[in-house]
């Protein structure tokens, strides 16, 4: 039986959202500048009065764009040896060491950036679909290529990665409505299961 696993990142498999822990980690002066300064923002975000992907690639940007990349991936490769898998949820860690590997393709799809989610989805043997961190002359930015990967950007991003594969059964694992559109698409969709 081919089966295709499809797991959000944050909150479901992890305890913690990422985003802001590499962003401390990379460099702790300025998150906490910029997070104070993003204040409002991320209170207009939370009345559902702002665009999630402007405050996020706003937020983002403050901390990482100008820096290079090669900077930027050696701090997510440490960032990753210092918190895996102390960051990843028990059960959720079984389980996907547990899954039977064959005939099984496994997507770990995320609103993260690739840059932090790279070495995880590695760990733990998935193909990684997230948001993708625009670099020029080996330079962050401060922008995505194409849109960020949550709602139904990540089910569009999820058809464009197995393109015309056939699957006996799909099966979806997320923890918010970011998750929603996977989830139902999916043959058996699976809300906060790791919780």
């Amino acid at each position: 039986m081919k089966k295709l696993y499809c797991f959000d990142f944050d909150g479901t498999i992890t305890y913690k959202d990422t985003m802001f822990m590499y962003l401390r980690f990379y460099d702790p002066a300025r998150f906490r500048m910029q997070f104070l300064r993003h204040v409002p923002l991320f209170i207009l975000l939370k009345l559902k009065l702002a665009e999630t992907e402007k405050v996020k690639k706003s937020f983002i940007g403050s901390i990482l764009k100008g820096q290079t990349q090669e900077k930027i991936e050696k701090k997510a490769q440490q960032f990753f040896e210092q918190h895996y898998p102390k960051i990843v949820r028990e059960n959720a860690l079984d389980f996907i060491q547990n899954m039977d590997r064959e005939s099984t393709k496994s997507l770990l799809v995320t609103a993260s950036l690739d840059i932090w989610a790279k070495p995880f989805a590695e760990a733990l043997q998935m193909q990684l679909v997230a948001t993708k961190a625009e670099f020029r002359n080996g330079i962050f930015t401060g922008n995505f290529i194409g849109k960020n990967c949550n709602g139904k950007e990540k089910l569009v991003r999820i058809q464009e990665e197995i393109h015309d594969s056939k699957f006996d059964k799909i099966i979806a694992f997320g923890d918010t409505s970011g998750d929603k559109y996977m989830l139902r698409w999916a043959n058996e969709g699976h809300y906060q299961f790791f919780h």
